[in-house]
């Protein structure tokens, strides 16, 4: 504790300290709720919790700003938990180690949480504050933002009443984001067919993809980082066409938004036939680390023999239709934008990949800025893992977010911009999947702005925020709270 308390603004700083020393895994959010409850009645604010885990404080405006319309400040509780190999940190039990390394905060070999962690400080900072100018003020804590929106999609019409919403959930500094892409959860599942063996003294091998530069999977899946899984799967494929090698299990990635950095597969190969599988698995490993030398330099393909087995394998037939079906999954960035340049509109993540004996598992997170073309994307990866065998079904979908860069919020903010930092902001919409499409259906007319501090490497270990732009961004909120509380 205290490792952050040197740094300006003290307040939001040490807010983030406190919140990061809570536990607070999507859908495991108890405590992290029970504290945000907590900073909230300590104040002798008016607090709520809802049904779903949302938290509602309530704080009046300043003396003689109490006509201006009143201002929702939001951002989610909850943080994705991914970690380095052999770090063994607790996600449910234990808070996040922070560092300051140059002019960033990190974390010791975990995600940092500063996604939406920094926005939840700058909230609480709010509250807290007996000097700031702002009009009416409801914070919105949301939960479970990065497993489902279930907390926005729970949120009922009417708890929120404010005109203006700030949602502090945008990773780059120069950035105001006025829409967003929605989003759906493709799940395909199936039992497969397993045998002994068919070769003579057969040894297993555990093949490895690890240290792949992972990230998130809205925000990252234009930089043409390596999918742990797909990777994989060629591999696997490759071995099975060129060494007949035959799989028992493969198992990788765990959450939907973040690109896998790694996979593990155990396969089976006669000894007497085991250079073929040596001799191969060589070159493809060099073909893969060259491929990617650039956007995954860490990358390590790692073969290790585990000694005579008797593990069944997949059913010949079961095993060529998985991997091929995988492998033809529509993945990465299915389609750009045609009207904004450099903008992704549609892409998939193949997030988790499981091939166990006691079933097969394919999670995905499926993206698109427009309803038609997401939907249409979910029933192309459904035709593909159906022909597998498997069974897809849909679940989470939620709408994008339109953009509307005419409206008041957008205008006054895009100036206040350009008056503090003499240079204009990227006024864009983003392929991430934000609260405020929900939102807004919810609350119909309410005018919504992300915004926020450099954050670079959400989602995975690597997730950094950058010590200035903090500064930067409060500096920011600050003039645009006041500028609010001076409208009538």
């Amino acid at each position: 504790m205290n490792t952050l308390a040197h740094l300006e603004p003290t307040s939001v700083w040490t807010a983030f300290e406190e919140l990061n020393a809570v536990p607070r895994p999507s859908k495991r959010e108890d405590q992290v709720q029970a504290f945000a409850v907590a900073v909230g009645e300590s104040l002798g604010l008016p607090t709520d919790k809802d049904a779903v885990g949302n938290v509602r404080i309530t704080k009046p405006a300043s003396p003689g700003m109490e006509n201006a319309p009143t201002v929702v400040i939001q951002a989610h509780l909850d943080m994705v938990c991914q970690q380095n190999e052999g770090t063994g940190h607790d996600f449910d039990r234990e808070g996040i180690a922070m560092y300051i390394d140059g002019g960033w905060v990190k974390a010791r070999g975990t995600t940092l949480g500063a996604d939406n962690g920094i926005g939840v400080a700058f909230a609480m900072a709010t509250l807290r504050s007996k000097d700031l100018i702002h009009p009416a003020i409801e914070v919105l804590f949301t939960s479970d933002e990065e497993t489902g929106m279930t907390g926005a999609l729970g949120l009922q019409p009417g708890w929120i009443q404010g005109k203006y919403l700030l949602n502090i959930d945008t990773e780059d500094d120069q950035e105001l984001t006025i829409g967003c892409a929605g989003g759906i959860d493709v799940t395909a599942l199936g039992q497969v067919a397993y045998r002994p063996a068919p070769v003579e003294d057969p040894l297993a091998y555990t093949v490895t993809l690890k240290g792949l530069t992972g990230g998130h999977s809205g925000m990252d899946i234009h930089l043409g980082r390596g999918n742990a899984n797909l990777l994989m799967v060629r591999l696997l494929r490759e071995l099975e066409r060129e060494a007949c090698v035959l799989v028992h299990r493969v198992e990788g990635g765990n959450l939907r938004n973040a690109i896998p950095r790694e996979c593990q597969a155990t396969v089976i190969m006669g000894a007497a036939h085991a250079h073929l599988l040596h001799t191969t698995f060589a070159r493809l490993s060099s073909e893969l680390t060259r491929e990617h030398a650039s956007t995954d330099p860490l990358m390590e393909c790692v073969l290790t023999e585990l000694g005579s087995t008797t593990l069944e394998v997949l059913a010949a037939g079961a095993q060529q239709a998985l991997l091929q079906a995988i492998s033809a999954c529509p993945a990465g960035i299915l389609r750009m934008n045609p009207d904004v340049p450099g903008l992704v509109q549609t892409s998939n993540n193949v997030a988790k990949l499981k091939i166990h004996p006691d079933g097969v598992e394919v999670l995905c997170l499926t993206r698109s800025s427009a309803e038609s073309e997401k939907m249409d994307a979910a029933h192309r990866i459904a035709g593909v893992l159906n022909l597998a065998g498997l069974t897809t079904t849909f679940a989470g979908s939620y709408p994008g977010w339109e953009p509307a860069p005419g409206g008041t919020l957008a205008s006054l903010m895009r100036e206040t911009y350009v008056d503090l930092f003499s240079e204009e902001p990227h006024v864009n919409a983003c392929h991430a999947g934000l609260e405020c499409g929900i939102i807004g259906e919810r609350c119909p007319g309410m005018e919504m702005i992300s915004f926020g501090p450099n954050i670079r490497g959400a989602h995975s270990p690597d997730e950094r925020v950058e010590i200035a732009s903090v500064q930067k961004s409060w500096t920011y909120f600050v003039e645009v709270l006041e500028r609010l509380a001076r409208l009538n």
